[in-house]
């Protein structure tokens, strides 16, 4: 959850200064309101992209993380 909302506010932050120039209005203009959702969408999709290729790449980072750990262990255990 921390995560999510680090990245959550790291976009908002970002697409904020970018799109908004003028904070003399309560209100978004029209063409503030099209560029902040380009901009979400924009991040929200390759943080998609993000996510499906961490999740494609975990079990072979989680095979090695075993295998290594089976040598250290194998190579600290007294020989009998």
């Amino acid at each position: 959850l921390r995560d999510f909302l680090l990245v959550y506010n790291r976009m908002t932050e970002l697409c904020f200064r970018h799109c908004v120039c003028n904070l003399n209005y309560r209100l978004l203009t029209g063409r503030e309101e099209t560029c902040l959702d380009r901009c979400a969408g924009k991040l929200v999709r390759s943080n998609h992209r993000l996510m499906g290729a961490y999740v494609a790449l975990i079990p072979a980072v989680l095979q090695r993380r075993a295998a290594d750990y089976e040598a250290s262990a194998a190579t600290a255990a007294p020989a009998a």
